[in-house]
């Protein structure tokens, strides 16, 4: 059985007045790998599709992704780009692997909007993301990013994140660094679940855990103590230094 290990990139409307709520998030780039059995990569897939719903590029989503709309001048739509896919996808028994979940909301989601067959992909998947948390003794409930699981990994990037392809080479490298057998995969269901209230979630606020530091050591912190004291903090959520 093949893992593909899959990324992809978004597009949304500039404001709510043009978003589209059967799709809100517009697929633009697809990447993934593809690991055989022993997790040895045996093929990548890398395109971009032409946005056939927000026609323009997102400011936010071009700043995070880099991207232009002139650079899909020359792509295929989704229709196109989707059976070039199962193309490659084959007719092996795969499982899918994703750093989170919403990849696989919006491509069953996408998928269905263009009333494109649903059947044709699989429904088996590995939500990667909680068992590297696991690996690394975090709680349960932090999520920890694909970039910040690199740094503690101690596996090499180009810092080239939001990019579907690469996205997908760093998740391919994370999981033939962790993987064992109790990672086993689950079975999406496109279905939308029943909304149970969600209590507020709560962030860290960088700027004023900084400020101590600073008011402690009387000089404004460099970057790079920053960046330790971040990822110190991450590091203490795990209790990992508990006696």
């Amino acid at each position: 059985m093949n893992t593909i290990v899959i990324d992809l990139e978004f597009n949304q409307a500039s404001d709510k007045t043009t978003m589209n709520p059967k799709c809100p998030f517009e697929i633009i780039q697809i990447g993934a790998i593809t690991l055989d059995k022993n997790l040895d990569c045996i093929g990548v897939f890398d395109r971009l599709i032409k946005p056939q719903i927000y026609k323009e590029i997102n400011p936010y989503v071009g700043s995070l992704t880099g991207l232009k709309i002139e650079d899909f001048t020359e792509e295929e739509t989704y229709r196109s780009v989707f059976y070039d896919f199962l193309a490659f996808l084959g007719h092996e028994d795969i499982v899918f692997c994703t750093w989170g979940t919403a990849d696989m909301k919006e491509l069953f989601r996408n998928t269905s909007f263009y009333c494109l067959p649903l059947s044709k992909l699989p429904n088996k998947y590995i939500n990667l993301q909680p068992y590297v948390s696991q690996y690394l003794h975090f709680p349960s409930k932090v999520s920890i990013s694909l970039k910040d699981a690199l740094k503690f990994l101690k596996i090499e990037d180009e810092s080239n994140f939001h990019n579907a392809y690469y996205d997908a080479y760093y998740t391919s490298k994370i999981f033939q660094k962790v993987y064992n057998q109790d990672i086993e995969p689950q079975i999406y269901d496109p279905s939308p679940p029943p909304r149970i209230p969600q209590p507020k979630k709560l962030h860290l606020n960088h700027t004023k855990l900084f400020s101590q530091f600073e008011k402690m050591m009387e000089r404004e912190l460099t970057s790079e103590e920053k960046e330790t004291v971040r990822l110190a903090y991450l590091m203490g959520k795990t209790g990992q230094f508990l006696e």
